[in-house]
């Protein structure tokens, strides 16, 4: 019996009697320098799992300096596809000496058939790759048991409700006395709900009454679940449905409702949940107390494998909810009508898993009159320092006036940045069309936004500079296909983050896509008809891979862990399990192939 390490995908997917097959079934080959292990057309007849050496893969029918596709070292595994398929669609060559532990072609089919997840994982996009990599470190670090077997009504709030007749105005009154962002409204079949947005949808944007029933802004439509089901159940309706609460029945009535950052802070933290601290705060004080635990909900999202899209999106609601209830502690309520505070950059996109820089900027009324506001503004930038948001190096902050003015003033900058074209009128373009509202009327920045798109969306030579940078920072794969290993680690950001972001941004612009999250936008893209669903699957997957990657090298900087002077951008290959390894290649042969059709669409080539 062969000593083989199976610690790493595909073979955890087997049980023990699994790989104690795969240690009795194997042998161990050499191959000498340039010897073809495995030949373009050729029957498949075992699959090769590197034990010492390095083997390039080819693609005979390109041009020799474009044939090498892709590079496995020690660890790695080759040849599945080619017996799945029946034959092998490259050409595999020793790199140089090189052991392989081969498993027979009739014991791989085996297991194929007995274990249908070791099957599967030869089948799978790298969205799907990337779940099972996510799964498995899951596996091994924090029990899942506690979240599978927690029950709705362990983590649903009681149902805030208004009868048939309540009006808007009262609607509003209620949410704003309970501290709530949604209600339930009585109607003829059952209840429906009404959120702070359709309020603020149905005042400002439909010009409503205040006096109009507010049953007449519900959503009667509602996903509904029983307190005796399943948490993890409730998770995946409402990924399904792609809503934010779900309402709580039992028979006819309604008894409960639970919200999204709800679930997601009860699965990464049983004991305490820290968007309810969050909610409670009714001080600076007591609002900092809560930020600075942020952190350690990250921590605990990550080792219990919670998908990265859903911390994303229970971390920017944290963020957004923290700042605007600083703004509420700090600036008079007769000015929140009349101004929209708006954060920018990964915050604006709701990317920003660990704070960073603070990236804000204010709208103001053109007809409001407000004289200390650059005090207070200044007073609003200390407070959200002391909440746990560094400065922005760039001074791109309220307590700068070049980002602060009113909606006319904005409209005339941007205006100017859309003239000058130049990289730092581009950038701050960029800046802008990523804002997000977070308190304040949002409306202002719709409009802001309306402009922008109005200037921005049909001038093609505009799009084409805007789109330039995202082809600035070479893709980290050598000429060959394979990954680069620099000591210091490659850029993770440069070479992966950005050119995802900033491309998706500018294909979203040119169609006047108004959400500004990355994965929102790919989705909107695909409904838009300007991406194919599996390419911008993979281009999410991709960007999830980047930014966990990268995360994990802030925690450990955080935790003292990381290299003394070390750049968290940067991620050392070497470090890395052979499947992470894996799906960085092939994710960044996916960013390599979005900078092309990004160069031919926007005619970067000429430029």
């Amino acid at each position: 019996m062969v000593d083989v390490d199976l610690s790493q995908p595909p073979f955890t997917f087997l049980d023990e009697a699994g790989r104690e097959r795969v240690r009795g079934g194997i042998d161990l080959a050499y191959f000498d320098r340039d010897e073809i292990i495995l030949e373009t057309g050729q029957p498949g007849e075992y699959v090769f799992l590197i034990h010492k050496g390095e083997v390039a893969e080819l693609d005979t029918t390109q041009p020799g300096a474009r044939q090498r596709i892709g590079h496995y070292t020690a660890g790695d595994l080759f040849g599945a596809i080619s017996i799945l398929n029946g034959t092998s669609r490259y050409r595999f060559r020793a790199e140089q000496e090189s052991l392989c532990y081969l498993l027979p072609k009739a014991l791989f089919l085996k297991l194929c058939d007995d274990y249908p997840a070791f099957a599967e994982f030869f089948r799978q996009t790298l969205a799907h790759k990337t779940r099972l990599l996510t799964e498995q470190r899951a596996a091994g670090g924090v029990t899942m048991a506690g979240f599978m077997l927690a029950r709705v009504d362990e983590c649903m709030r009681e149902p805030l409700c208004v009868g048939p007749r309540a009006t808007i105005a009262e609607a509003v009154t209620t949410l704003h006395d309970s501290h709530a962002d949604s209600l339930l409204v009585e109607g003829e079949q059952g209840p429906g709900m009404i959120t702070k947005t359709d309020l603020l949808n149905a005042l400002v944007l439909e010009g409503l009454p205040q006096d109009s029933p507010a049953r007449s802004v519900a959503h009667f439509e509602l996903v509904s679940v029983t307190p005796e089901q399943y948490l993890f159940q409730v998770l995946v309706l409402m990924t399904r449905h792609q809503v934010e609460r779900v309402v709580v029945t039992e028979g006819e009535a309604a008894v409960g409702v639970v919200e999204l950052t709800d679930v997601l802070s009860y699965f990464s933290s049983r004991s305490y949940v820290v968007s309810l601290q969050v909610e409670q705060a009714d001080s600076l004080a007591a609002l900092s107390a809560a930020s600075r635990r942020t952190p350690e909900l990250v921590r605990a999202l990550m080792a219990q494998g919670v998908k990265l899209r859903f911390a994303m999106g229970l971390l920017a609601a944290l963020n957004s909810r923290i700042i605007n209830k600083a703004w509420g502690f700090l600036i008079e309520e007769r000015y929140h009508r009349d101004s929209c505070l708006m954060v920018m950059g990964s915050e604006g996109r709701g990317e920003q898993i660990l704070k960073t820089d603070q990236d804000n900027g204010l709208i103001l009324d053109d007809t409001l009159d407000w004289p200390d506001c650059a005090e207070q503004m200044q007073r609003l930038t200390e407070t959200l320092i002391e909440l746990g948001y560094p400065p922005c190096p760039g001074n791109i902050m309220v307590s700068n006036p070049d980002w602060v003015g009113t909606e006319s003033q904005w409209k005339r900058r941007i205006a100017q940045w859309v003239e000058q074209r130049d990289g730092d009128s581009l950038m701050k373009l960029a800046i802008v069309l990523d804002a997000h509202a977070v308190a304040g009327n949002p409306a202002l920045l719709e409009r802001l936004r309306e402009s922008l798109f109005r200037l921005c969306a049909g001038d093609q030579l505009l799009l084409s500079y805007f789109a330039r940078p995202a082809l600035h920072f070479s893709t980290p794969l050598t000429l060959f296909g394979s990954l680069k290993k620099p000591q210091h680690g490659i850029d993770i950001k440069k070479g992966g983050i950005f050119p995802i972001v900033h491309g998706v941004r500018v294909m979203a612009l040119e169609r006047r896509i108004a959400v500004t999250s990355t994965l929102d936008r790919l989705d909107a893209l695909v409904a838009d008809g300007r991406l194919e669903a599996r390419f911008a699957e993979d281009l999410g997957e991709a960007l999830s891979l980047f930014t966990e990657l990268r995360l994990k090298q802030q925690l450990a900087r955080l935790d003292g862990e990381g290299k003394q002077g070390g750049e968290p951008d940067r991620v050392v290959v070497q470090e890395l399990s052979s499947l992470e390894r894996d799906l960085l290649r092939e994710a960044l042969h996916i960013v390599k192939d979005f900078k092309q059709r990004l160069s031919h669409h926007f005619h970067l080539e000429y430029s």
